[in-house]
């Protein structure tokens, strides 16, 4: 099995799309104005409209309704990444920190409120883990 992708439901896929354009440096490219994807070289974040909810389930997804999952990107330096997005993004949960295991974090949420993890391995056991 290989993990491919998270799927994000909005209203609004090319204002979540041009977030996560600007939030990452990866151009989205687009299937169609209901679908736009952003593939970096381990997986993508797809971004698609609430019109697409029904052809999987009516009502199976809502829009803007996550708490418990936190997308996360890992970054050459994250402290680079919030002087970098300083002014442009909105909501920041917290300022680059260090955590107990080891990885440097910048969360944020991202304009329909999902959290977003910015990280760099700063420990050399984090570092060794995502050693690429």
């Amino acid at each position: 099995m290989d993990f491919v992708s998270i799927r994000i439901i909005t209203e609004d896929v090319a204002r979540l799309a041009q977030f996560y354009e600007r939030a990452t440096g990866v151009q989205a490219t687009w299937s169609n104005e209901n679908f736009a994807e952003l593939t970096a070289s381990s997986a993508t974040l797809a971004i698609a409209s609430t019109r697409t909810v029904p052809l999987f389930a009516p009502g199976a997804a809502r829009q803007a309704d996550n708490n418990s999952v936190i997308i996360e990107f890992l970054v050459d330096n994250v402290d680079d990444t919030y002087r970098n997005l300083t002014g442009f993004v909105e909501d920041f949960v917290n300022e680059p920190t260090t955590m107990p295991w080891g990885n440097r974090s910048l969360l944020l949420r991202d304009p329909d409120g999902n959290l977003v993890n910015f990280f760099t391995p700063v420990t050399q056991a984090a570092i060794d883990k995502f050693a690429r």
